[in-house]
């Protein structure tokens, strides 16, 4: 009887744990795939973030703007003797 209940035991554990082996295996592949698609977006994130970062580095310029004002705006720097200061009273 015990012989016959170890038998049915072995027979129901080695392939269950095949299995779960397997599933384990399964399961591992994905989760390495995963890991190393988000490191491929990270990447292409940082890259994209330095462009950025160099993008308005180069559009915050004082220089940039300076011409911008000037040249499509039509913008110029006044003299002191050309504002007129207003004080309202109330």
């Amino acid at each position: 009887m015990l012989k016959k209940t170890l038998l049915y035991a072995m027979a129901f554990t080695i392939p269950l744990t095949l299995g779960i082996t397997a599933w384990q295996s399964t399961r591992f592949a994905m989760l390495r795939q995963e890991i190393e698609q988000n490191n491929r977006l990270q990447t292409e994130l940082v890259e994209q973030n330095q462009r950025l970062i160099t993008e308005i580095a180069a559009l915050s310029a004082s220089s940039r703007i300076d011409k911008l004002a000037r040249d499509r705006l039509g913008l110029d720097t006044k003299r002191p003797e050309d504002i007129v200061h207003i004080t309202i009273h109330q």
